[in-house]
């Protein structure tokens, strides 16, 4: 197993230019496809399934992982109790079933027997409870610690579950604390790690994976590739293809040329302006898929001019969301209508920040910055982030604030959000999210929540609202649907007042195969699914 660490900080000019007055080109989506393959008989010419990302595999550890890239890797090696399947249903995977008691506290899952790691080690309650202990070690230091505990105003911290018991091998019992809605979801999340690797490599297990999942992950090349074998000793049916090799390519140009080639036998994303360029080819197809993908900027509140609300919101009516959505996704996608996309539970649709230059110079110029200033924005260095940051420059240059786009490899602007609050340099950083249990909490709570600031998660604006804070907690607390959907659109409409976020968009997933690949696909969340991938021989 390699890791060869390639991290190097790239800032790289945002030279690009954007004509608004040019129509972008937009396919008409037909049966879920931008473009259908007319050579439906085309065979590939090996088993070995090529994927080519934008993004990076930034880790191989389960439950330390920042992104969908990471969470589509491990998904290949490791498995959870409970999933979502292709239909976004909840079913088991490692469990065959589960029960919850009348009062919501209980959770007692049966496992599935004979299931071995790929070290050839039995997979079995003790297993679930070695993985629940690790994840919950504060010494550990792992990202998916937070969603398993809930943290007061003054930083002390409570697990949401009780105790995790073992009546039997193959029976594993999660009491929690209180009724905690969103835990079966959270489940969906929780990969399942053979005890005796991490015994043996400890939070180095990153460059060691150990699953029961249908391939074993052989080499980790973070900022190149990421390979897999077939797992001959697999529990349930065996995958198709004999090897796959996740290829990590940012620029869009590039990704295409490997998918006309065959080098690639699918590419994700696709970016929309790349579609024409494949039109006229017979054997490959670009599909579409609705997501729960939210793309916004986020603003550092602790900053003076952006601590202003209304500076807040002046930046939002000076951004064209509908622009956006046709520059970037060649209109496919919708500007952002509140904190999370429409696929959430809970979602509420909010009064719009519509296009208003008027009224965007009218609240610079009460919020004493007529004049404007400067602020600088991060973001990833492929060709669509660059190319989202440069759209953000210039829109706000209207209203006078001009903004330095400072393009970074992926790791760098990690290792750079993620610092204590006084070390914080970020003003603006472009980005996406989407939530894998689809819930509201999962949606928000990591990124808004007054907690969850830097270095513990993703709130980068430093979004501090007590009321916010207190309405998530409500909506964990109760069960009842009506109340939760109430409690959530108070949520939503506090966060989409305050502005800690300029609210671009909710683009359509685009990603493109062969027409010989069948089997692999994207899911709502972003995340790519190669589990039961089939390459026609």
């Amino acid at each position: 197993m390699k890791n060869r660490k390639k991290i190097i900080a790239a800032l790289l000019a945002g030279a690009m230019t954007l004509s608004m007055g040019t129509t972008a080109f937009a396919a008409e989506a037909e049966d879920g496809y931008a473009v259908k393959a007319t050579n439906t008989e085309a065979k590939s010419p090996d088993n070995d399934l090529v994927i080519a990302i934008e993004g990076s595999v930034s880790s191989m550890d389960p439950a330390n992982i920042p992104d969908t890239s990471a969470i589509s890797a491990t998904r290949g090696c490791y498995e959870m109790l409970v999933h979502f399947n292709k239909d976004q249903e909840l079913e088991g995977q490692l469990a065959e079933s589960w029960e919850v008691s009348d009062d919501s506290l209980t959770y007692t899952f049966h496992l599935r027997e004979g299931v071995k790691f790929s070290d050839g080690t039995d997979f079995n309650a003790e297993a679930v409870k070695a993985n629940y202990d690790r994840v919950l070690d504060p010494e550990n230091n792992l990202r998916q610690r937070r969603n398993f505990i809930e943290t007061a105003d003054d930083g002390t911290e409570t697990p949401r579950v009780e105790s995790v018991e073992c009546p039997d091998e193959y029976t594993v019992v999660f009491k929690l604390t209180k009724a905690w809605s969103p835990f079966i979801n959270r489940m969906t999340q929780f990969c399942i790690i053979s005890p005796a690797a991490l015994e043996e490599y400890g939070n180095d297990i990153m460059n060691h994976p150990v699953g029961t999942g249908p391939f074993i992950c052989t080499e980790w090349e973070e900022g190149d590739h990421t390979t897999f074998e077939k797992n001959e000793d697999y529990w349930g049916e065996p995958a198709s293809v004999d090897t796959v090799t996740i290829k990590e390519v940012p620029e869009a140009g590039s990704r295409t040329a490997m998918l006309q080639t065959g080098e690639a036998d699918m590419v994700y994303p696709m970016p929309a302006d790349q579609i024409q360029a494949i039109s006229g080819n017979d054997d490959i197809n670009v599909l579409t898929a609705d997501s729960n993908i939210m793309r916004y900027v986020t603003l550092n509140m602790n900053l003076e001019p952006l601590s202003d609300v209304r500076v807040r919101q002046a930046m939002n009516y000076a951004i064209d969301k509908d622009a956006y959505i046709q520059v970037m996704y060649s209109g496919y996608g919708k500007p952002a209508t509140s904190i999370v996309p429409s696929i959430i539970g809970g979602y509420e649709e909010q009064e719009a920040y519509t296009y208003d230059l008027d009224k965007a110079k009218e609240l610079m110029k009460e919020a004493g910055y007529e004049d404007g200033f400067s602020l600088t924005l991060w973001g990833d260095n492929s060709t669509q982030e660059i190319k989202g940051m440069t759209f953000v420059q210039q829109q706000l240059a209207q209203i006078n604030i001009d903004v330095e786009v400072l393009p970074m490899e992926p790791a760098t602007v990690s290792d750079k959000i993620y610092v204590d609050e006084d070390e914080a340099e970020v003003n603006m950083w472009y980005v996406n999210w989407s939530a894998s249990d689809f819930t509201m909490d999962g949606s928000v709570r990591s990124l808004l929540y007054s907690t969850m600031c830097p270095p513990v998660s993703a709130n980068t604006a430093y979004f501090r609202n007590e009321e916010f804070d207190s309405l998530l907690d409500q909506g964990l607390a109760t069960a009842d649907e009506a109340e939760q959907a109430d409690i959530y659109a108070q949520a939503q409409e506090i966060a989409w007042e305050e502005c800690p976020w300029l609210f671009l968009g909710n683009d359509e997933l685009l990603y493109s195969t062969k027409s010989y690949l069948s089997g692999a696909f994207v899911a709502p969340d972003g995340a790519f699914d190669f589990s039961q991938a089939v390459l026609a021989q």
